[in-house]
């Protein structure tokens, strides 16, 4: 029989692995200060592509310190230079990386002189003779030049999950290439990620064309003579060597001498006493509770008997039937959970449901038509029932599909979970009853994911599945509320994010209408604009080429342009918008680039985006406000993200034109706070100069800027005084450097300190609550909001003095945002219930950061004005007076 052979690019794959999850960089830190983005990525490539394939043999091969210490460093010595700096985030997790493939039972190894590649070369040639059939993974192309009818190549294309294969043949139809010939084309054109040349001028398609003609490098200068006299010919003459140089570079070695042999990398599969150390150790609670779930099982698998013991204990779950529900609805407490087929549940559709009780038992069905049912609807919408469930918010919106409205809710251990963990919160039930020792089967191991969804056709499995959770959640209550009243949180969670969760459902089921035509409009004129764009690009360039594309760019910009590199990334030049609004004034071509690219994503993002998720059966936008996601507690805003609609651009302002009122002869109302951040960092520090300003209805950055620029009180100021005072009031909200102050406002740092060190004296009490705020975070490790919500900060006391510093900035600044985003959902909860109190037909729509915005009948607009405004004046009692700015008109875009 056949053998499997699995060979890993193991640096390659961490490197993706890092910048897979980058954006999460900051949020992913064990309390100890560990960064673990790499390694969560690293564990799910492991667990979602090793484990299925079962190979006989496996190893992930690293390499030996840098290339420079290998032959080719040898060859040619700025091999691999110019790479930036190995960021020490990503250098602090590689010993554990080498512990998880050790705990998922595939061998490690590095050899001294040798590139990874080098490594995984030979041990494929091995394998290949032995009569294996070798899979090579890796996220680097080079390695394509591996394959054979016996190696196929898996290049990892978006972070470490997806996979392209490459064979001969898929090689030869993608690329007009042999494996083989992948060495020469390197040959030709050099590589600009390695850092080494190839023959001057000569680039893929060049490249391409000539090992078409000449299939090979040898051939090709054997027959160098016999080309036309061209500019071309010239350089491949005068660059023979340092084609020859880079073919040897380009060349991965296949016979090296290897301490190790195919007999050593015997695969047993996971070793889940190894996996259950390293999870705990890492803080990987979502891991850990799929480990212990028994989803992975290895050979000295010692959690068997405890998983087994776990799924025991629940109880039985019966199929729902008219008796259980003449019971259940005697009961003043139940659990209920409803699964559907997606995480958008305004569109999902609901798979089953399941109700009870610890002492009545649990029950499931998967026919919805129970809720037509009046015995059920009475117990949905009875104010005094005590729920207990997973998402209140996605729950209300459900019931509403079915007419019904969610009524008493008790208790949401989604809400709680995120009130006790801002950080390790990642809104999956299995994860966060793992917590609490209660472990569940994930959604995604029990349904699949994405192509992959299905519904078990054996009802007692989905039964089981959801009984299951529904009593977890029943379970989970008292626990739960125990760690909510040791953080002082109760009040937050009964007060705030449960009532606020109802409100959000409410806006999300009302929706904000959306005229298609004025998108459809829009996308026509953005068209144009784009074509008659590209055009102007293309004659400035003196050739078409892909806009889109990094690399074509970088060549034209770089290469033929001669612009000044100002970035090298892994795969060549970058031409990221930092870099281009850097290079804007030295070529005219640039700033069309930038603009090209701002029209584009307004058309796809927010044109095409828009235009692709509006309801056909009531011509609105349902957006899903997200509750629990961020750290500070603000509210995000998804499918579609209608919270960051551009506002800076003419171009991104007109996408408001387009959301209208629902009812003709209505308006768009909005009202935001004005400087509310700075007004709550005059309370919390009790700053009398700042508040003296709030207090008189005064200029805040006016005051500022005599304050900094030491104006006389009846010296004006100026536009360029007054952006200077607001660029240090909202810097210094955010913990601003210096160094961060000069770069934003384009002076020297000595000017950025002086203007820092004067805004102190000015305002003294707020230096001073700064420094008691770092303290207090070294101390306890998290920081409050005026609501008691709680911001975690894992790096508080880390050695890294960046990372600490990142830390004390982030206490200083938390205090500030999360209060501020208190204080908005106080004020939507205590608006919500005016309106209704009042019997207004405006509807809360949207809420925007600092603003809410409704929509209203023409005549209700002054009632609507005075009530909502006075709400939101009062929501909370400051030392100083918050102040709201309204704003109406016929659509969004008039209303601001």
């Amino acid at each position: 029989m056949t053998k499997k052979l699995l060979l890993i690019d193991g640096n390659s794959l961490a490197f993706r692995a890092f910048y897979a999850m980058y954006q999460q960089l900051d949020r992913m830190v064990t309390p100890e200060g560990l960064h673990t983005n790499a390694l969560v990525a690293f564990n799910n490539f492991l667990e979602s592509i090793v484990l299925p394939m079962q190979p006989d043999f496996a190893l992930v091969a690293w390499d030996a310190k840098s290339g420079k210490e290998t032959f080719r460093g040898d060859l040619y010595a700025d091999y691999k230079s110019g790479r930036d700096k190995t960021p020490v985030e990503f250098k602090e997790q590689f010993p554990y990386l080498r512990e998880m493939v050790l705990a998922h039972g595939l061998h490690n190894y590095e050899q001294n002189g040798l590139e990874a590649d080098d490594i995984i070369g030979t041990l494929s040639r091995e394998g290949e003779k032995a009569g294996d059939d070798v899979i090579i993974i890796t996220g680097d192309q080079d390695l394509t030049q591996l394959a054979t009818d016996k190696v196929t190549v898996k290049i990892t294309k978006k972070g470490v999950t997806q996979i392209e294969e490459y064979t001969p043949a898929y090689i030869q139809e993608k690329f007009g290439l042999t494996p083989a010939q992948i060495i020469d084309k390197k040959a030709l054109t050099g590589d600009t990620s390695d850092n080494y040349p190839g023959v001057t001028k000569v680039g893929e398609k060049t490249a391409l064309k000539l090992l078409t003609e000449y299939h090979d490098l040898d051939n090709l200068y054997a027959h160098v003579d016999d080309m036309k006299k061209s500019k071309m010919k010239e350089n491949l003459i005068a660059d023979k060597e340092v084609a020859y140089r880079a073919q040897k570079l380009a060349t991965i070695i296949t016979d090296a001498d290897l301490s190790i042999s195919l007999d050593d990398l015997a695969y047993n599969g996971p070793k889940t006493k190894g996996l259950v150390e390293l999870f705990e150790s890492l803080h990987f609670k979502s891991a850990l509770a799929k480990l212990k779930a028994h989803q992975l099982v290895g050979q000295d698998d010692t959690s068997v008997e405890d998983a087994e013991s776990q799924s025991a204990n629940f109880h039985p779950v019966k199929e729902l039937d008219e008796a259980a529900l003449a019971d259940l609805a005697k009961a003043d407490t139940l659990a209920i959970q409803i699964d559907t087929d997606a995480d958008n549940y305004h569109t999902a559709d609901m798979l089953a449901f399941a109700i009870g009780n610890d002492d009545l038992g649990y029950f499931a069905s998967r026919d919805f038509t129970w809720f037509e049912n009046q015995t059920l609807r009475d117990l949905i919408e009875n104010p005094e029932q005590k729920l207990r469930l997973f998402n209140a918010k996605e729950v209300w919106v459900l019931m509403h599909r079915l007419d019904l409205t969610l009524a008493g809710v008790d208790f949401d251990f989604m809400l709680v979970a995120y009130l006790l963990d801002t950080v390790g919160n990642d809104n999956v039930l299995s994860t966060l009853a793992a917590r609490f020792g209660l472990y569940l089967p994930a959604d995604e191991d029990f349904y699949g994911k994405g192509a992959k969804f299905f519904v078990p056709t054996d009802d007692q499995e989905v039964f089981d599945h959801l009984g299951h959770k529904a009593e977890a959640l029943y379970g989970l209550r008292d626990k739960a509320f125990e760690e909510l009243a040791e953080h002082k949180q109760t009040d937050l969670y009964h007060d705030i994010e449960l009532p606020l969760s109802f409100v959000l459902a409410k806006m999300e089921a009302q929706g904000f209408a959306v005229k298609e035509d004025r998108l459809e409009k829009m996308g026509q004129e953005l068209d144009e604009k784009i074509s008659q764009l590209k055009e102007e690009i293309y004659q400035i360039a003196g050739e078409e080429f892909n806009i889109n594309s990094t690399k074509q760019l970088g060549t034209l910009l770089f290469e033929k342009m001669n612009l000044p590199v100002i970035k090298k990334t892994k795969t060549g030049y970058s031409t990221a918008v930092e870099v281009l609004e850097e290079l804007a004034p030295q070529a005219p071509i640039v700033s069309h680039i930038l603009e090209y690219r701002q029209l584009a994503k307004i058309k796809s993002t927010y044109v095409d985006g828009l235009l692709a998720v509006v309801d056909q059966a009531d011509q609105k936008i349902h957006t899903r406000f997200l509750q629990t996601l961020t750290q500070t507690g603000r509210l995000s805003s998804v499918d579609p993200n209608l919270q960051n609609i551009p506002m800076r651009t003419e171009e991104g302002r007109k996408i408001r034109h387009a959301f209208v009122p629902s009812h003709p002869n209505w308006l768009i109302f909005g009202a935001d706070y004005s400087q509310i951040e700075l007004r709550v960092l005059a309370a919390i520090t009790g700053d009398p100069n700042m508040k003296k300003a709030f207090m008189e209805d005064e200029d805040i950055h006016a005051e500022t800027a005599r304050a900094v620029f030491g104006l006389k009180a009846d010296e004006p100021v100026d536009a360029n005084h007054r952006r200077t005072a607001k660029a240090v009031n909202f810097g210094i909200v955010y913990g601003i450097s210096d160094f961060g102050l000069s770069k934003n406002l384009g002076i020297s740092r000595k000017d950025a300190k002086s203007f820092i060190e004067t805004y102190f004296k000015e305002f003294p009490k707020i230096h001073g609550w700064m420094e008691q705020i770092k303290e207090q975070a070294h101390k306890d490790g998290f920081v409050e909001t005026i609501e008691h919500r709680r911001r975690y900060l894992p790096e508080i006391n880390a050695k890294n003095f960046n990372r600490r510093s990142f830390a004390e900035r982030t206490a200083m600044n938390s205090p500030i945002q999360g209060s501020a985003a208190d204080i908005i959902k106080i004020a939507m909860i205590k608006v919500d219930q005016a309106l209704t109190k009042e019997g207004l037909q405006a509807k809360m729509l949207l809420q925007v950061h600092d603003e809410l915005v409704f929509e209203c009948p023409k005549e209700e607009l002054e009632q609507v004005r005075k009530l909502v405004t006075s709400v939101m004046d009062s929501a909370v009692s400051l030392s100083v007076p918050l102040k709201v700015e309204d704003h109406a008109g016929p659509t969004w875009y008039e209303a601001k």
